[in-house]
């Protein structure tokens, strides 16, 4: 009895464990590459890397939303109107049999390119537009939660929806093209053999570890999401930490939606339609709780380098698409219940940093 009571006590210590992900993505790896010898080759490792990086600036967001007992579904709706809106100030030329009925047009929109085509501002104006739209939209978000007291779920679903469909709606459906090469190298281009994407990724991940374990504001986002009545009591301005965490996912789902323009050279009304569950997926496995309190950086980089390996490998299988989601979906279930597994493990085991 005593040695299963040992074996119980070690497996459950291995779900705490923070780099149990870490290790189950090797091991998943080393096993995929075994069968699939072709995963371990210099051109698909640098496919893993290049779709690595948007993703884990997207589930960094996520992650501070998480933390504060939210949610943010309107993260992909941010990077399609931000990738249409940025692509419109700077595209070089545009064709007037497809984007003559853009209400835009003559205004914005030329048949020689956006508002600013061919200036020297271009780029930095437009990636500056695109944050500060990212930023306002989770600003509402913020607020519509923090202040008016309106369900997470539902304030981003709605902002979901209302900004994908206006994305479209500026567009006509229609990828805006021709963007200029200064742009398109962040998401193509890199210094020596580190790509830009990955410094981006890397400076959004060095700002969140800053945030939570070196400035009073990370103290004051986990003690919002493990109690807020206790937060509250204590003095803590949980209104404005749940603001400030909302603004800080819509600057990260800005930052995806650049280094994705860039790297696919459009701009897309439909871009991230299908990163939701990705990006939810990622931050659950990674360990980051649903029910806010819980979570660290790298266990956004183990969570997204999982998914990541996991998707990779399920391409490279001879499945229908719709068996990829339906594993997924397995899989993102499963993590869930494992993170159901961890809040009860861990209020039995004794208490663990927060960050």
């Amino acid at each position: 009895m005593s040695h299963l009571r040992k074996r119980i006590t070690t497996a459950c210590g291995w779900l705490l464990a923070d780099h149990f992900i870490l290790v189950l993505t090797v091991v998943f790896f080393l096993v995929m590459w075994r069968i699939y010898p072709s995963m371990g080759g210099a051109r698909n490792l640098a496919n893993i890397s290049s779709n690595m990086w948007p993703l884990l600036t997207l589930v960094i967001g996520q992650m501070f939303v998480l933390l504060v007992g939210g949610i943010d579904l309107s993260q992909t709706s941010i990077m399609a109107v931000t990738s249409v809106t940025g692509s419109m100030i700077m595209t070089l030329r545009l064709d007037p049999a497809r984007f003559q009925d853009n209400p835009l047009w003559g205004v914005v929109l030329s048949e020689s390119g956006g508002l600013l085509a061919g200036h020297v501002l271009a780029v930095p104006t437009a990636v500056i537009l695109m944050l500060t739209i990212g930023a306002c939209i989770g600003l509402i978000n913020g607020l519509a939660v923090a202040r008016l007291r309106m369900p997470p779920f539902m304030v981003t679903l709605v902002t979901m929806s209302f900004f994908s469909g206006f994305a479209i709606y500026l567009t006509r459906s229609e990828n805006i093209m021709h963007l200029p090469e200064s742009f398109i190298v962040i998401g193509r281009g890199g210094l020596g053999p580190v790509p830009y994407a990955m410094m981006i990724a890397f400076l959004t991940a060095v700002a969140a570890w800053t945030i939570l374990n070196r400035m009073v504001l990370g103290r004051w986002i986990y003690a919002v999401g493990i109690n807020r009545k206790t937060a509250v009591v204590s003095g803590v301005p949980c209104a404005g930490v749940i603001v400030a965490a909302y603004v800080f996912s819509g600057l990260c789902a800005t930052s995806a939606a650049i280094l994705y323009s860039a790297r696919l050279e459009a701009g897309r009304p439909t871009l991230g339609q299908h990163l939701l569950l990705d990006v939810i997926g990622a931050a659950v496995i990674g360990g980051i709780s649903l029910f806010g309190g819980k979570g660290k950086v790298r266990w956004a980089v183990y969570g997204v380098a999982f998914f990541v390996v996991l998707d990779n490998s399920l391409n490279k299988m001879p499945l229908n698409f719709y068996a990829v989601d339906i594993i997924k979906g397995a899989v993102i279930l499963m993590a869930a219940v494992l993170d159901v597994l961890r809040n009860l493990l861990s209020q039995r085991s004794p208490a663990r940093a927060g960050a």
